[in-house]
């Protein structure tokens, strides 16, 4: 629960008149207090849920609408405007007739700079504006990073504390899945996340640099969506799969869970975008 302070410094705005930031307004009933829940605290959920999100600042303004889908590809444009159609019908679907969340999530896949970042964070914020949804963001490489740290003597974190977060949002997005090679303790950690929230069904949108499935027709290196080395066939090397950074077992299970949505025909379109930026 939110204090006073907390309330006022999370949703920038001064307490509320009626209750003065305490969120319940306290009555006298017969000489006894009663407390009720001031109508304050619904009208500045949504604040405080993006606050507790995680949602990083960079992306504070990704949403559907600013989504660029304009290419001078008409291939790259046909796939972009299908990417947007996709997340915007998994947020309109996103509750069922009966009112519960969906159980399945995203996995956009697709080399650095074409979107998809903004896509995931663009529907994580409409899922808590819209339906007010608990959600979490997480970048994988950070995360790696935290519970690395936990080893330490002088943490003030344990794993269980940054872990419990990811398995109980009702939303979680775990971006750039895979951009690290785990170590074998990461990889167990992953999946117990993931496999905890595939059984409690409970939706997680992923993003990530590496197909789904290896493919059988070698590329040219500039394609190549890992950004590590990898073996090379004469000047050209393969698409790395996903499977080749995290367990079969684990990639299958997140297949199951989640929705692909190919970026992989686009180049570095965030680039692109700030090149008409700069020549307008």
């Amino acid at each position: 629960m939110f204090g006073s302070e907390d309330l006022r410094e999370t949703i920038g705005s001064e307490p509320c008149p009626e209750c003065e930031g305490r969120g319940w307004i306290v009555s006298a009933d017969g000489g006894n207090g009663t407390a009720r829940p001031c109508a304050c605290r619904f009208r500045e959920r949504v604040p405080r849920l993006l606050a507790a999100s995680g949602l990083p600042a960079r992306y504070k303004n990704c949403r559907l609408d600013n989504f660029q889908v304009a290419s001078s590809q008409p291939g790259v444009a046909l796939q972009l405007r299908k990417a947007l159609f996709e997340c915007r019908r998994y947020v309109d679907e996103f509750v069922d007739s009966e009112g519960h969340f969906r159980e399945t999530g995203l996995i956009l896949v697709g080399p650095p700079g074409v979107g998809k970042t903004h896509l995931a964070a663009a529907v994580l914020r409409e899922l808590v504006e819209r339906y007010k949804a608990h959600g979490r963001f997480v970048e994988f490489t950070e995360l790696v990073a935290q519970l690395q740290s936990t080893f330490s003597s002088d943490s003030e974190t344990s794993q269980r504390a940054l872990l419990d977060p990811l398995e109980r949002a009702e939303v979680l997005v775990l971006d750039e899945l895979g951009a690290r090679q785990p170590t074998p303790w990461v990889r167990d950690i992953l999946y117990l996340v993931i496999n905890r929230r595939y059984v409690e069904r409970r939706p997680t949108i992923f993003t990530t640099n590496y197909r789904l499935e290896p493919s059988t027709a070698p590329r040219p290196v500039p394609q190549n969506l890992d950004r590590g080395p990898d073996a090379d066939r004469g000047g050209m090397r393969e698409e790395i799969s996903l499977a080749s950074r995290l367990p079969a077992v684990l990639v299958s299970r997140i297949c199951e869970m989640a929705q692909p949505i190919d970026l992989t025909a686009v180049a570095d379109f965030r680039r692109e975008v700030k090149m008409h930026q700069h020549s307008a």
